[in-house]
């Protein structure tokens, strides 16, 4: 698959599209078929028991899948989530990043299909498995960026 973004344009899109949670998310390294995204867990993440929340690891997935899109078709903001299926394996390293492997298994014209395996910082334990689609917008819909 041919680049329209590499990890430094996916990082400030990020910033500049979505400021609210831009410092939560980095763009680590684009795959030949995805990306890793790193989420930087801090105490917003976690709930009772020090353990990285589901909602922050479904997050962490949704991210990685919609950069692995954009980093294939480019700045197209309006892409969204049609669904998503997550299992929650094991419980995260406490006190270490979360990151996510996010591979893109079918880029269309209007979807994209890809899954994401989650696992603590420098361990090989997956903690959560996702597979989710998305929609991508018309050819016609303005880039942003």
């Amino acid at each position: 698959m041919t680049l329209k973004m590499d990890r430094e344009a996916l990082n400030a899109f990020l910033t500049k599209a979505f400021p609210q949670v831009s410092e939560d998310f980095e763009v680590d390294e684009i795959t030949p078929d995805g990306v890793h995204v790193r989420l930087r867990v801090g105490e917003q993440h976690l709930r009772p028991g020090g353990t990285v929340s589901g909602p922050s690891m479904f997050s962490l997935a949704d991210v990685g899948i919609y950069l692995a899109i954009l980093s294939r078709i480019g700045p197209k903001a309006l892409s969204v989530t049609t669904n998503c299926s997550i299992d929650f394996m094991r419980k995260p390293e406490a006190g270490r990043d979360l990151i996510a492997e996010a591979r893109l298994l079918k880029l269309g014209k209007v979807l994209a299909v890809g899954d994401v395996l989650i696992r603590s910082e420098g361990n090989s334990a997956v903690v959560a498995r996702a597979s989710l689609t998305y929609s991508i917008p018309p050819a016609h819909v303005e880039n942003v960026g």
